[in-house]
């Protein structure tokens, strides 16, 4: 019997490029399928994971804000919760993560001191601020899981050891300061002190810090200091003979200047004994300062005949001859060897509580004084006759 056998009429090129085709087919077709299923976000909307207790939610949403994506998620936030980013922030880019942190009880011991707190915060700085406590650089906390479900509930325990405050002077330099070590010598190894040949401690290094403890470090025999220091800034006055006397006003305000000073400076006991500067340089210059100073004399008017009579003087012949032996009845006068000033050449000036220039005030109080040292105005003027002075 023969075989029948039949040559197919297709090259075999053509099997090869059609099964290259369907391939590539196939492979469109999965990709087109699986991107059509990862593209979640919609066009003009924004994706949101919502991160909540271990839990992620992703929607995708119109909200215009983060609250508003929540409430649209079904998500029930407390307001002791806290939300990053704020409830409050406007949906603007495409893509957000939200995390919800849930309030939780939270045990605070400080010290003596226990408290229970609701907080929705991670770290024991944020712990401990929501609660009214300042923690210090030097000061170590610790977190742990309540030990005691019953009584506190389940939640936290923030646990604060706080470091021992002191005072501390390092080479003339004295700061409240505070440390975890059991002792000075402790205390110097946490601060990084380490000290030289001729560096002292006031304490001992074995000495046990406590609260309120004071502790002195510093360099025996002479040694160099740089201090900044400031600069008085220099007054120009600028006389106005529109002004009466006394006015002052300052035109440009001064401005203080710094140097920085290198002393040579001799320790003995922990006691600076002297101290010599050796070098100054000039950091800021001073502004100079500008005040308007009043040049006029101030006029009070009136006569001496005017002045005796307000001040009920009756003898006011006695009264004028011991005023124009005294200053001629001018209320501006001074004695240019004494100071003696006023109608009544006060000494000092001062005592007659009057301006320069207010006769009648000045002869008000050279009527106490005559009454009050001589009785009377004519024992005055004869007490001047004899003696040139009153």
């Amino acid at each position: 019997m023969k075989s029948l056998i039949r040559r197919s009429t297709m090259p075999q090129g053509s099997i090869v490029a059609i099964f290259f085709v369907l391939v590539s087919l196939t492979i469109f077709a999965i990709t087109s399928h699986a991107g059509a299923t990862s593209n979640t976000q919609p066009q003009g909307g924004h994706l949101v994971t919502i991160h909540d207790r271990g839990k992620q939610t992703v929607i995708s949403t119109r909200a215009s804000t983060v609250g508003d994506a929540l409430k649209e998620a079904g998500v029930v936030v407390d307001k002791s919760d806290s939300i990053e980013p704020a409830a409050s922030e406007e949906l603007i880019a495409s893509e957000y993560q939200v995390n919800i942190y849930r309030a939780r009880p939270v045990i605070v011991v400080d010290g003596t001191t226990k408290q229970k707190i609701i907080t929705p915060f991670q770290t024991a700085s944020q712990i401990a601020a929501s609660a009214g406590i300042t923690l210090y650089d030097e000061d170590t906390t610790t977190l742990t899981r309540t030990d005691n479900i019953v009584s506190d509930g389940a939640g936290l325990q923030l646990t604060i050891n706080r470091a021992t405050p002191f005072t501390l002077t390092l080479y003339g330099a004295t700061t409240a300061a505070r440390t975890q070590g059991a002792t000075i010598g402790d205390m110097l190894k946490e601060k990084g002190i380490k000290l030289a040949k001729d560096d002292r401690v006031s304490l001992d290094q074995s000495t046990k810090v406590t609260e309120g403890l004071t502790v002195r470090v510093w360099r025996e025999g002479k040694q160099t200091i740089t201090a900044e220091e400031s600069v008085d800034f220099p007054v120009e006055k600028v006389q106005d003979g529109d002004q009466e006397i006394g006015y002052r006003a300052v035109k440009t305000a001064g401005e203080k200047g710094t140097r920085n000073v290198t002393y040579e400076v001799v320790i003995q006991d922990g006691q600076e004994v002297g101290r010599t500067e050796i070098a100054s340089l000039t950091t800021k210059e001073p502004k100079k300062q500008v005040e308007i100073i009043g040049a006029k004399l101030k006029t009070f008017g009136g006569t001496c005949s005017e002045w005796i009579s307000a001040a009920g003087i009756s003898d006011a012949g006695s009264a004028s001859e011991l005023i124009r032996r005294e200053s001629g009845c001018n209320p501006y006068s001074v004695n240019a060897s004494s100071g003696a000033c006023g109608v009544g050449q006060a000494l000092p000036c001062g005592k007659t509580g009057c301006p320069m220039g207010d006769g009648a005030c000045q002869t008000l109080w050279m009527n106490q004084y005559v009454l009050s040292r001589y009785g009377s105005w004519a024992a005055a003027l004869n007490h001047s006759y004899a003696n040139g002075w009153y």
